[in-house]
């Protein structure tokens, strides 16, 4: 083997280089193979189809052969195909730019301006207040009035300052089908009667609100009729009862709102259950309760059984009093969180249990009625009428016989917006 075979031999292909010629090669193009392929006739079988473009010849390195002259028309122009197609021109060929323009790091990014964010804010705040306005007047439209429970009468005390609300919690079993009674304890008792009565007074001022319990068994004069337990008035009526309270404390109602036992469980459960303190255990199988001391959350049937029981104490009803006071305090307060009234998942059910459970004077409406609630959560004054001892009714029941002179201390600072005195508030609530 000849040196150029071995050079051949050893050499990799597409290194680059040329390979060195072999006798009888002659010239040959740096792209044309390796080894010279057979001709064929013209037109003959095995010619090709087309003709390959002819790569200039250009001597040897040292042959001493002149190099071609140069194009008569100028230096040689650059040629070559984009995309197959030939181009004329000799610049090069530019690279393709994105129609987004070229990326600059150094330039941040386009930010939202000041005036948009308003504008969205300001958006927002539109809809939240249509929603709100929507609502309210959505509510509005679903509260039932009793006609004719705060008209005037003669020898009606005179309009006092503040605000305040009669509160009955009735134990009406209206909207209750015979299985939830059952489950609820309710009894089948038809008909209605007071199961609590409470005084709110609203101070005008920044003084905190007072909660006064009025016992149902409170032995009182019924206007028109004999003298009596203060339940026997409900009897004949909210109206009479409204009249039957006025005169008996001289403070003027302003409003009058009822609530029945159906009412307590609905309010209950749209709110997620109330928090109570349970200060002793209860165990009545008659209300269907069975609690442990302590703070616990309690569903709408637990509550409702906490409020009627008429288990410990040495005076039940005075207990029983205290309970309520305390159910509904926390019940508004929790009504009246953020958490409730923002989210629609419990303010919708809890603003439709509500209106079906709540009956009030004719000329209450949804202002009024969230007026109660922030007063209620506002942690307000808790007593009750103060008493001492019993008294003989004429048909030989007996009733509780209030402490006149701190029963009048107590009404006449209420008439008056004035604090009550602190020697006759309950200090057991």
């Amino acid at each position: 083997m000849s040196e150029d075979d071995r050079t051949r031999a050893m050499r990799s292909p597409g290194d680059g280089r040329p390979l060195p010629p072999r006798p009888g090669d002659g010239l040959r193009a740096g792209g044309a193979p390796a080894h010279q392929v057979p001709s064929a006739p013209a037109g003959g079988p095995g010619a090709p189809t087309h003709k390959l473009p002819v790569a200039p010849q250009y001597p040897e390195p040292g042959s001493g052969a002149a190099s071609p002259a140069p194009a008569p028309d100028g230096p040689p122009q650059g040629r070559s195909r984009v995309y197959g197609r030939a181009r004329a021109g000799s610049s090069p060929v530019e690279p393709l730019r994105s129609r987004r323009g070229p990326s600059d790091p150094s330039k941040p990014r386009r930010r939202v301006s000041g005036r948009t964010i308003l504008k969205i804010v300001a958006g927002l705040l539109v809809v939240l207040l249509v929603a709100a306005v929507g609502m309210f007047f959505w509510i509005n439209s679903r509260i039932a009035g009793i006609d004719g429970v705060l008209d005037d009468y003669q020898g009606r005390p005179a309009d006092t300052p503040g605000t305040n609300w009669l509160l009955v919690g009735s134990d009406s079993r209206k909207g209750l089908s015979a299985a939830e009674r059952k489950k609820l304890r309710t009894g089948q008792a038809v008909g209605q009667r007071t199961d609590s009565m409470m005084l709110l007074h609203i101070p005008e001022g920044s003084d905190k609100p007072t909660l006064v319990s009025l016992p149902r068994d409170l032995a009182v004069d019924i206007p028109g009729r004999k003298r009596d337990k203060l339940n026997a008035a409900y009897n004949g009526g909210p109206q009479l009862l409204v009249r039957t309270v006025e005169s008996v404390t001289g403070v003027h109602v302003d409003h009058y709102m009822e609530i029945g036992f159906a009412g307590f469980v609905g309010i209950v459960d749209a709110i997620g259950g109330v928090e109570i303190n349970v200060r002793a255990a209860v165990d009545d199988p008659k209300a269907g309760l069975k609690l442990k001391k302590g703070t616990q959350v309690l569903n709408g049937a637990q509550a409702l059984g906490y409020v009627r029981t008429r288990k410990g104490g040495a005076l039940p009803d005075f207990e029983r009093t205290k309970r309520q006071r305390q159910f509904l305090g926390a019940v508004v307060k929790k009504a009246a969180s953020p958490g409730v009234l923002i989210n629609p998942f419990t303010s919708i059910p809890l603003a439709m249990s509500a209106t079906d459970a709540v009956s009030v004077d004719g000329d209450t409406g949804a202002f009024d009625l969230l007026s109660l609630g922030l007063a209620m959560g506002d942690s307000p004054v808790t007593t009750v009428v103060p008493f001492g001892g019993t008294e003989r009714l004429s048909d030989g029941g007996e009733a509780i016989k209030s402490d006149r002179p701190k029963a009048l201390a107590l009404f006449n600072a209420l008439k008056a917006d004035k604090p009550v005195p602190k020697d006759v508030i309950d200090t057991g609530n």
